[in-house]
């Protein structure tokens, strides 16, 4: 930390540090101010007599925190701070910069209670800077999402209305473990009782939540990211089976997680999944494969990848009355 803040701000720092880690220690507190244990006992003296309600407990699990429903004054941005958080808007919300987003109007807010030189820079950031949407992105419904992520905080079971890429539409009751974000997609990581399976769903295509009565735990030592991969290539309509003849090593690298599992077979390998689109998952994702590949199943699938040849096929035909090469 700077050695030529004022005591005031310091004192201020000292409170940022007390909202976002309660239980702060006067050694951590006065580690992260850059001073002693007794400097950082009399900046918490300072906001004591600001009328901010410090309190503090000795033990092993004692130090400072803030009593609850203390007031705060308003939030302080450094211009760090206050840059990333445009950036980081920006990037995940690139309508942002449009009237009348929801989102871009939360910033606006955010930017115009900003002190004048962070908020000038923070403004100019977000009227000039550009984002490019990511055409693999897909935006939630906010309140449904809500009630997902109060449900994982509970541990209550919900009731979900879900409707796939192709317009089937269903409900199932399920054990919400985690939501989790991966490149601009929301996911229900969860535990069907309709299958009686892990399941990962699309936020933005579940179309109702309904909280119940039931109370769940879920797995010890759950890691929803890793359980997330490991799961998004299982569980949808149509099965897949893909054999390669290379080996597993230099295939790996182009298998996407929702695409299913990669497993050894014989001298190449195998790739075993499911999904809810056969067109997309040969079109977009079989296609950009550098190896020779026989789908084995299923037929929606190998109906798909035909498709696909076929287009491909009469791409590369000469078109009817163009000259031929001698």
């Amino acid at each position: 930390m700077p050695s030529d803040l004022s005591p005031t701000a310091r004192a201020l720092r000292a409170l940022e540090l007390l909202q976002t880690r309660p239980g702060t220690t006067a050694g951590q507190l006065a580690e992260r101010l850059g001073v002693t244990e007794r400097a950082a006992r009399r900046y918490v003296g300072i906001l004591r007599e600001a009328g901010i309600q410090v309190e503090s407990a000795r033990g092993p699990h004692g130090g400072y925190r803030l009593r609850r429903g203390t007031r705060l004054p308003p939030i302080v941005f450094t211009q760090a701070e206050a840059l990333g958080l445009v950036m980081a808007v920006l990037d995940g919300q690139p309508a942002a910069t449009e009237a009348g987003d929801p989102v871009g109007a939360a910033l606006a807010k955010v930017i115009q209670a900003l002190p004048e030189n962070v908020g000038r820079q923070a403004a100019a950031l977000r009227e000039h800077a550009s984002a490019a949407p990511d055409r693999y992105s897909a935006r939630p419904d906010p309140a449904r999402t809500s009630a997902l992520v109060a449900a994982v905080a509970t541990r209550r079971r919900v009731l979900i209305t879900y409707r796939t890429e192709t317009g089937t539409e269903w409900d199932a009751e399920v054990d919400p473990w985690a939501v989790v974000v991966r490149h601009g997609r929301w996911y229900l990581l969860c535990h069907s009782h309709r299958a009686d399976a892990v399941r990962t769903y699309r936020v933005d295509r579940v179309h109702a939540v309904a909280h119940t009565a039931h109370e769940f735990e879920p797995p010890a030592g759950l890691d929803p990211v890793a359980a997330l991969e490991e799961n998004l290539g299982t569980g949808w309509e149509f099965p897949t089976r893909v054999v390669f003849d290379a080996p597993l090593a230099e295939v790996a690298p182009w298998i996407r997680p929702p695409m299913g599992r990669l497993r050894p077979a014989g001298n190449g390998c195998v790739l075993v999944g499911s999904t809810s689109n056969p067109a997309m998952y040969a079109q977009e994702w079989l296609s950009t494969i550098p190896f020779a590949f026989h789908v084995e199943g299923g037929d929606e699938l190998r109906a798909a990848v035909a498709e696909v040849a076929a287009r491909f096929a009469a791409a590369s035909a000469p078109a009817p009355g163009a000259p031929r090469d001698s």
